[in-house]
C-alpha cells in the first residue's frame, strides 16, 4: 500500500522520499486534497517489471522542458491544453 502525502509535505521532505523510494517505498501525493501523482521506484515503473503503461508512449514523459513562458499564458491555460480544461480568470 502507498503510502500518501501531501504535495506541501513532499517539498519538505525531498530527499528523505527519494531515499525512502529508492529502497522500494511507493507514495500517493496529493494536491489539494485530491490525489494527483504517483512516485514508485524506477524499477516498479518499468515496462518490464510488468507496469500498465508504457512511459515512452507518453507525450507527457516524452515533452522537453518548458522553462518559462513566452506565450503570456499561465499555468491553468496551459492545463486547459493539456487536460483539456478551462482556464480559470
Amino acid at each position: 500500500m502507498d503510502k500518501v502525502l501531501n504535495a506541501k509535505e513532499l517539498r519538505a521532505a525531498l530527499p528523505s522520499v527519494v531515499e525512502r523510494v529508492r529502497h522500494g517505498e511507493k507514495f500517493t501525493i496529493l494536491y489539494r486534497s485530491r490525489p494527483a501523482f504517483r512516485v514508485v521506484p524506477v524499477e516498479a515503473g518499468s515496462p518490464s517489471a510488468g507496469a500498465d503503461e508504457d512511459l515512452a508512449d507518453e507525450p507527457l514523459y516524452r515533452a522537453g522542458a518548458l522553462g518559462r513562458s513566452r506565450d503570456g499564458l499561465g499555468s491553468a491555460d496551459h492545463d486547459a491544453v493539456l487536460y483539456g480544461t478551462k482556464p480559470r480568470r
